[in-house]
């Protein structure tokens, strides 16, 4: 198979042809990391950022004759974002590779590898896969936001992503065969589903919502650590919310059969403005396609997302 062809096969939806891809050309990334950070954990981790773009943005390479240099110059803007912010992203800011999608059925839905993405990520244990979905799929994506959120050391959410990105790549050619689901009416069904709870939480009938989704043991973890077990604790909270004017928009939703993950917006009282922080993100973890636990978390700083 020529590099042509291996571009345009996988255009075309072949997982194991993209494998092959970023393996004939996994030391030229590795190359530029290293020139540019030197040494050490975050070149590793710039590749491996580079190589999750190009599953997700492969169909975006015009010439196919190029895919070495697409591939360096994603390292490259990578890196160069890296020493920008001094904190590793997962887009690089060239014009040919787009930026963060903005939901997960959005970001590969006009690729075939988009069943197989979620097939895969599906494969990953629930701690690799809790921490791959939150850098690449939400907007709770800094190492330090995850680590808040999941109650870990930033080292450890290093380390299992650093895994988790591994286990991905090992698996564009051992589940290629697979039969997948279909991971974009999954998703979608469960955005819905989010937009739905949200309306009827806003109009009052956050009972109704809570009774259906959850489990009755289901525990909470809200802010400042504050541990409530069953379904009645959450209610209440979401009343008291209402009460004192508070209002909250969906903005995103990221979803696999035992993480769902949901980002809003605090629309607090004008009598009010600093009653609530700006941003939520609802962080599910699921049993049977119902609450077992669910963490609420404040980001630092606030989103910057755009309506679901």
């Amino acid at each position: 198979m020529t590099e042509i062809d291996m571009v345009r096969s996988a255009q075309g939806g072949d997982a194991s042809a993209l494998g092959l891809l970023l393996r004939t050309h996994e030391a030229g990334m590795r190359a530029v990391a290293l020139a540019i950070l030197g040494y050490g954990p975050d070149a590793e981790d710039a590749v491996q950022d580079a190589m999750m773009v190009a599953l997700r943005r492969i169909g975006d390479l015009r010439d196919p004759d190029s895919a070495g240099a697409w591939l360096r110059t994603i390292v490259r803007n990578i890196c160069r974002a890296f020493l920008r912010s001094r904190t590793p992203v997962t887009s690089p800011d060239v014009d040919q590779v787009p930026g963060p999608f903005p939901s997960p059925e959005e970001a590969v839905d006009d690729s075939a590898l988009r069943d197989w993405v979620w097939h895969a990520i599906g494969e990953l244990s629930e701690a690799d896969r809790l921490v791959m979905l939150l850098r690449h799929f939400s907007h709770v994506n800094s190492y330090e936001q995850i680590a808040a959120l999941c109650d870990l050391p930033v080292g450890t959410v290093r380390s299992r992503l650093s895994h988790a990105r591994g286990k991905l790549a090992s698996a564009l050619q051992d589940t290629v065969d697979a039969a997948h689901a279909d991971a974009g009416a999954y998703a979608a069904s469960r955005r819905r589903e989010a937009s739905d709870a949200i309306d009827d939480a806003m109009r009052g009938h956050f009972d109704d919502v809570v009774y259906s989704m959850w489990l009755p043991d289901a525990t909470v973890i809200a802010g400042g650590g504050v541990r409530l077990d069953g379904r009645e604790a959450i209610i209440a909270g979401m009343a008291q919310d209402l009460d004192d004017g508070v209002r909250q928009r969906l903005l995103h939703v990221v979803a696999s059969p035992d993480v769902l993950i949901w980002e809003t917006e605090m629309l607090n009282p004008p009598d009010k403005p600093f009653h609530c922080p700006p941003n939520a993100v609802w962080l599910h973890k699921m049993q049977s396609g119902r609450v077992r636990k669910m963490k609420l978390f404040h980001p630092k700083p606030a989103l910057a997302l755009q309506e679901a």
